[in-house]
């Protein structure tokens, strides 16, 4: 997919960039030296840069671990010191946001998933001097607040590319639940699948109670036997979808964005057919890289597009390879 090879060249530029900048460095890539105008790497002699991490990560989401993971790694290979917050409640993630900004953060890394409350509150940050870059959710919206670097996937692209992937393979009815209503990300994959499988309809649910996400999926597959496709948003919720058929007749497949270690299991044995998979790792790791490498080089990346980490599909085709790391939390 064209997306994919512009994630893959933006990917191996960044990381270039990111062995070059190490291996200025007399001493192997730790010490900023006298004469040497390149940025110290790591923990011996470089200054420590603090970073928030603003999130909307919603209790019980395991798809924040991989974020924070990658993340962490990050901040550990630059001797960042990283601050973690997040509330799935717009106001109260901008007002987190307002906090990272009165602490005095070097740089700031955001989630835009209510870009129209957390946006003005980012936007403060970048006038107040901050280096910000979002993430994950907002690639439509982050530049409205003059941020200039976004890492994610394109959740419109991905939930065609699903339909198209759906269509190819017999066609029929399509369930797209959305887990967290008012998420512009949920809401555009949704309407992505839409765009290229037209038989889809939303359902909504509450993703923070899986027992009712269960009962409410369970509810609709009785309900509507024409159903062939059920898309989750969310490896939690397929998981759920996958309980929810238990009990009832249905021959529904279960599609999914994102991954988990639960997830990999089932499209290795076949009780999910495939997931689109945004590397939320790659998100983490990214957001934090970036900011430092502005911070101590001054750069930006992307050339004020997006740096797309997906879709990138996880199937039949490619799992055996794939298991290993989401079992590794990485992917």
């Amino acid at each position: 997919m064209r997306s994919t090879r512009k994630v893959m060249r933006a990917l191996a530029v960044a990381g270039a960039l990111s062995v070059a900048l190490a291996a200025c460095s007399s001493s192997g890539g730790a010490n900023q030296t006298a004469g040497n105008s390149g940025p110290a790497v790591g923990g011996a002699g470089g200054k420590q840069y603090t970073i928030a991490m603003v999130t909307h990560e919603a209790p019980g989401d395991s798809f924040w671990d991989k974020v924070r993971a990658g993340a962490q790694e990050a901040a550990k290979e630059l001797n960042v010191n990283l601050k973690y917050s997040n509330n799935n409640d717009a106001g109260q993630q901008a007002t987190l946001v307002q906090n990272a900004i009165d602490s005095k953060v070097d740089g700031i890394a955001v989630t835009l998933a209510y870009a129209n409350q957390v946006g003005p509150a980012a936007q403060k940050a970048v006038q107040a001097g901050i280096p910000t870059v979002a993430f994950n959710s907002g690639i439509s919206d982050y530049q409205k607040y003059g941020i200039s670097m976004y890492f994610g996937s394109d959740e419109d692209l991905a939930g065609q590319t699903a339909g198209t992937k759906m269509m190819a393979a017999g066609g029929g009815k399509a369930l797209c639940v959305v887990q967290e209503q008012g998420s512009v990300a949920l809401e555009a994959r949704c309407a992505g699948v839409k765009k290229t499988f037209p038989n889809t309809e939303n359902l909504q649910v509450n993703g923070t109670d899986l027992p009712s996400v269960q009962q409410t999926i369970n509810a609709k597959l009785q309900q509507d036997p024409s159903i062939t496709y059920v898309v989750t948003l969310g490896a939690p919720i397929a998981l759920a979808a996958l309980q929810s058929k238990q009990g009832t007749s249905s021959k529904a497949q279960i599609v999914t964005f994102d991954l988990n270690a639960d997830v990999a299991k089932d499209i290795q044995n076949g009780s999910i057919a495939f997931s689109i998979d945004q590397q939320p790792y790659v998100q983490g790791y990214m957001a934090v890289q970036s900011l430092w490498l502005n911070l101590t080089n001054g750069n930006d990346i992307g050339g004020g597009k997006p740096v797309l980490t997906g879709p990138s599909f996880v199937d039949k085709s490619n799992i055996d390879k794939i298991v290993t790391y989401a079992n590794n939390n990485t992917r």
